[in-house]
């Protein structure tokens, strides 16, 4: 299920990144960094993307707990997920900054939260039938 992780939290520090370059790069919005900083932006960006990366590690971290512990694991999982995730998308929509970066970073935070949940989901599945199949 690590593996599944690692694999998870690489993709969703990749998507922060290309949402990143997307909204900086193709639609001139200036999430994470002021214009000056270019399309990249500045270090926001990385820590953005490694908060991302940390966020689905932590996420199986809680899935884990929840399998070890909680009937219906993955329904449990799912609600705290989505109302994390939730929290992320209105989180920006409170700071000093042009209604089009809040909007932006928000549905960047929806996305990312989306795939995590979806993705663990599917590792969790995978991990279950290899665990029966192995005769656990």
């Amino acid at each position: 299920m690590w593996a599944g992780s690692v694999a998870t939290a690489l993709v969703t520090g990749l998507l922060a990144i290309v949402g990143t370059l997307v909204a900086r790069g193709l639609l001139g919005v200036d999430v994470l960094a002021p214009k000056g900083d270019g399309v990249w932006g500045d270090a926001n960006t990385l820590t953005y993307a490694l908060t991302s990366a940390a966020c689905a590690l932590g996420a199986t971290g809680l899935l884990q707990l929840l399998l070890a512990t909680t009937p219906n694991a993955v329904r449990f999982f799912s609600w705290i997920m989505v109302l994390l995730t939730a929290i992320a998308v209105v989180l920006p929509l409170s700071l000093g900054v042009s209604p089009e970066a809040k909007a932006f970073t928000a549905v960047l935070n929806l996305v990312i939260g989306v795939v995590i949940v979806l993705l663990l989901r599917g590792v969790v599945g995978s991990a279950r039938r290899k665990w029966a199949e192995s005769g656990r």
